[in-house]
């Protein structure tokens, strides 16, 4: 797998929670640190997810947003 993103951030699936269209997906990191991502309920079954499973977040973005109180 090549890809032009730079952050790519390998970790294993702790939990998916099945939506009716959009299924969140909890990715447990090195140390111990999630990430979520919200995808697609069509391409978490093309991914073939499952806790357990080894994956890699891809994070492409050009801004971060930030706020305060």
């Amino acid at each position: 797998m090549k890809l032009s993103a730079r952050n790519i951030l390998k970790g294993t699936v702790k939990q998916i929670k099945t939506g009716s269209v959009n299924d969140e997906v909890i990715i447990e990191l090195a140390g111990g640190i999630e990430i979520t991502s919200v995808i697609t309920k069509a391409s978490a079954e093309n991914l073939c997810l499952a806790e357990g499973k080894e994956v890699y977040a891809i994070i492409k973005a050009s801004n971060v947003m930030l706020g305060v109180d």
